[in-house]
């Protein structure tokens, strides 16, 4: 009779298992759209190629920035990758990412495992109904194993997979697009340092300048060759220069505290990493952008929003799998046993410890069965709805996006090929404007102009 009994578990045990795996097999169904990248215009070529100075061949843009070949900058950069808090923030959400995979992944398998076991003691009232006779105490030892598994016959939990991965995608192209723009800022900020250094120095040559011409003015004055006009006006002008120190003096020390937050430093203390007034740093005149093909590989803000678009696709399909049946598995296997025999004292023997190990405490169920939210029928239309229609808004971000990004190369190629131009004019006109102070002054000092040229030619 045990054996019969054994031979009938074990039967029941194979038949679970194969249709467990009838499941499996079967459920090869994915419901949903397939990913498929979006498609761009992409242009040939850029509308500066014709240009000398512009560079289409491929090039290695991953440290841009040591064109400038300025040590300290260099230092900055390094700095602000090891300390930024708002890149240490991407590189978190890249872990919340792997992490949110890891779960979507564990789904595919059975959902709910779990491991039981107790063990009580139990004492029944004599005065019941027929329990005058019965054990007033035993115990009770329980030992089990319990699943659940809601099969993936329709795809959803495999969609869900492929989503994560779009997110732990879209996470890393983040974390690179707010490297790509920490390295531009802290280039920027750096370089807007030495521009103000720069701007402070010609303000005290000016002042040194206007010094000199108010002396000279009060000379002549107190000669009787000029009215108290000229010192007035030159004192005026002198006023005016002086005045523009503090204003730059507090705009260097606003960059240079903007410089200490990228580096995640309180402010004030980046002064010693700047070492004092240097130069400001030069850039070739020739600029390298690669081949627009190469855009949609190279900039993290087109990948970003790429992966996205990857994402949020297969949640169309974890939507739409909702409308089918749910298919599940269920059981639990364990051990129980129970004493209830009573020691001379009236308490149990607790031998039932030692019989929880034998075959003949063996229990187990299990069973297959399915739901289906047939009266949620329109909700949850109306929910594949939502996910689609999420996912053509990112199809047209992304498509925005790439646009964007041409426009932005194309409007800075313009801008460094004019903006060369009108330095190499600039230049010449600061010579000429340095050049007619000098000759002002001289002027003046014989006689042969007003004051009123000498104040023009300074304020040029």
């Amino acid at each position: 009779m045990r054996a019969s009994l054994f031979f009938r578990e074990h039967q029941l045990l194979v038949s679970l298992g194969l249709l467990v795996l009838t499941f499996v097999f079967s459920g090869c169904t994915m419901v949903g759209p397939d990913y498929v990248k979006p498609t761009t215009p992409e242009p040939q070529e850029w509308l500066e190629s014709t240009d000398s100075k512009v560079q289409s061949e491929a090039a290695d843009f991953s440290t841009w920035w040591t064109v400038f070949d300025d040590t300290i900058l260099n230092a900055l950069v390094k700095r602000a990758y090891q300390q930024n808090l708002t890149l240490q923030i991407a590189g978190i959400r890249i872990l919340e990412a792997r992490a949110q995979l890891g779960i979507a992944i564990g789904n595919q398998y059975p959902q709910t495992q779990q491991a039981t076991g107790d063990a009580t003691v139990q004492k029944t009232s004599r005065n019941l109904p027929n329990a005058a006779s019965a054990e007033r105490f035993a115990y009770v030892y329980d030992v089990g194993f319990d699943a659940a598994w809601e099969l993936d016959f329709w795809g959803k939990f495999r969609r869900a997979v492929q989503s994560e991965y779009g997110n732990l995608d879209a996470s890393v192209a983040n974390y690179e697009d707010i490297l790509v723009t920490l390295t531009a800022e802290v280039a920027r900020i750096y370089i807007a340092i030495r521009t103000v250094e720069a701007r402070l120095a010609i303000a005290r040559g000016n002042v040194n300048i206007q010094e000199r011409s108010l002396q000279i003015t009060r000379v002549r004055f107190k000669a009787g060759d000029v009215t108290e006009l000229d010192v007035a006006q030159a004192r005026a002008l002198l006023s005016e220069t002086q005045a523009s120190i503090p204003r730059l003096e507090a705009r260097l020390r606003q960059v240079m505290n903007a410089l200490a937050q990228l580096l995640g430093l309180l402010p004030g203390n980046v002064a010693s990493m700047l070492e004092g007034p240097r130069p400001i740093p030069k850039v070739s005149p020739d600029v390298a952008v690669g081949v627009p093909t190469e855009l949609l590989r190279r900039r993290p803000d087109i990948r970003l929003s790429e992966a996205q678009v990857a994402a949020q696709s297969p949640r169309i399909g974890v939507a739409k799998a909702d409308l089918y049946p749910h298919f599940s598995l269920f059981g639990s296997i364990g051990l129980r046993s129970s004493d209830a025999s009573p020691t001379a004292a009236g308490f149990p023997r607790g031998s039932s410890l030692n019989d929880l190990w034998n075959s003949d405490s063996i229990e187990f169920f299990g069973g297959a069965g399915f739901s289906w939210d047939i009266l949620n029928y329109e909700r949850i239309k109306n929910r594949v709805r939502v996910q689609d229609a999420r996912f053509q808004q990112l199809v047209v971000n992304y498509k925005n996006t790439v646009l964007r990004a041409y426009q932005e190369v194309e409007d800075a190629i313009a801008a460094f090929l004019r903006s060369q131009e009108e330095v190499g004019f600039l230049i010449k006109g600061a010579e000429a404007a340095t050049r007619s102070v000098e000759l002002s002054q001289i002027q003046y000092r014989e006689g042969l102009v007003d004051f009123q040229r000498v104040i023009d030619s300074q304020r040029s």
